[in-house]
């Protein structure tokens, strides 16, 4: 079974940097990770598409726009009117500090997460996703594919987020580029390898898992 930083470092030396999240600003991070919650990327990604053509990602702009109007260009990524409320309610929390990231970070330190946990419609994986992509900090993002991976490795307490968040710990040596790394690597891997298994660039753990 790999431990934590030797499935870092295999990951690394045989798919190489990801240059993760796939987007042009934070704002646009912000954005995606929110609209990405219980959909596919292909969804996400064409709201994305129509609030960049509407507002060009600007925050004061997405404010001025009506609940309705807001709900409508994000459609297409289903569950659009939690995520719109959550995407007003971030942003106006952002507001508050003049969309400043690092006063922010500022601000609450190492009480950040828990900050964001209280945001209605961020949850622990979203808020995960901020801390490394936009905060810039070191966290480790157990999301679907990752238990996956976790779970053939051989590890337990793969059944929950919280329960593997709780039990794997990063190297103390992970940088924030680390970090940001690690995730894409395992959420690029469990996409290819589990829709994609007999691709032969992407069996490099099938040695380490438990069938």
């Amino acid at each position: 079974m790999l431990d934590t930083q030797s499935l870092y470092r295999t990951l690394y030396s045989n798919m190489g940097a990801q240059n993760w999240w796939p987007a042009e600003s934070k704002m646009e991070v912000i954005l995606g990770a929110i609209l990405v919650q219980n959909t596919n990327w292909r969804n996400a990604a064409y709201a994305l598409q129509n609030l960049k053509k509407e507002t060009a990602f600007d925050p004061e702009c997405i404010l001025t726009l009506e609940l309705e109007q807001l709900q409508t260009i994000i459609k297409s990524s289903g569950f659009y009117k939690n995520k719109a409320m959550t995407i007003l309610t971030v942003l106006n929390w952002l507001k508050r500090f003049e969309f400043d990231f690092q006063e922010i970070q500022l601000y609450y330190e190492s009480q950040l997460r828990n900050a964001l946990l209280k945001i209605k419609g961020i949850g622990s994986e979203t808020a995960d996703v901020l801390l490394v992509y936009v905060f810039e900090e070191v966290a480790f993002i157990p999301d679907s594919y990752t238990r996956r991976i976790y779970a053939k490795l051989g590890y337990k307490h793969t059944e929950s987020y919280e329960k593997l968040k709780q039990h794997v710990q990063l190297p103390t040596f992970f940088t924030n580029k680390d970090a940001n790394e690690f995730h894409a690597l395992l959420d690029n891997f469990g996409k290819n390898y589990f829709s994609s298994k007999n691709e032969k660039k992407y069996t490099f753990l099938d040695k380490y898992f438990k069938i």
